[in-house]
């Protein structure tokens, strides 16, 4: 009889002890440098927010947009931490640590800042992943928040992938400072 107990009650305290567990990543994932920031339009309205973390194989940065026109938006990362509206020009160029030119069809290369187009839907929401190879946040020669930072922006139009120094991506509807934590 005890063994029959003790057989029914082991399977129930093994799934017991599996449901204490706090987190099922790899403890390198869960210390994984990430940098976040939160996008804001010209005028202070929430746009959306972003999340870069740093791989083994780069940065894995993370977007989602909102309150956008629907359609094709370019999205970059700018060399400096600072979002001043109304344009946000304070931002700078495009992350650009190895010198190229923009765009991946640019034959000279591409910045390190150049990723794919966000699509909008029609309730003005969209989201885009990329890797960024080699890119890392905090360390080795080309960091991306070095000490002067760095932002994500979301251009009014679409980037053409070629055109240096911006992709003819028009204005920048949406600006958010990455800092780490």
């Amino acid at each position: 009889m005890k063994l029959a107990s003790i057989a029914w009650a082991l399977p129930l305290l093994t799934s017991v002890a599996a449901c204490a567990t706090t987190s099922h990543e790899p403890a390198s994932i869960a210390e994984a440098p990430v940098a976040h920031a939160k996008l804001l339009s010209g005028d202070g309205v929430a746009r959306g927010e972003a999340k870069v973390t740093q791989a083994a194989d780069g940065l894995h940065v993370f977007v989602r947009g909102t309150g956008l026109t629907p359609g094709l938006h370019a999205v970059h990362i700018h060399t400096t931490g600072t979002c001043t509206a109304p344009d946000f020009t304070s931002a700078g160029g495009h992350w650009n640590p190895t010198g190229h030119q923009h765009g991946k069809d640019n034959p000279q290369g591409m910045h390190m800042g150049d990723m794919p187009n966000m699509l909008a839907g029609s309730d003005g929401s969209g989201e885009m992943e990329y890797v960024i190879a080699g890119g890392a946040i905090n360390s080795g020669a080309m960091p991306l928040l070095d000490t002067d930072g760095a932002a994500i922006i979301i251009h009014a139009q679409a980037d053409d992938n070629k055109t240096d120094p911006a992709g003819n991506a028009g204005s920048r509807v949406a600006c958010g400072v990455l800092t780490a934590g």
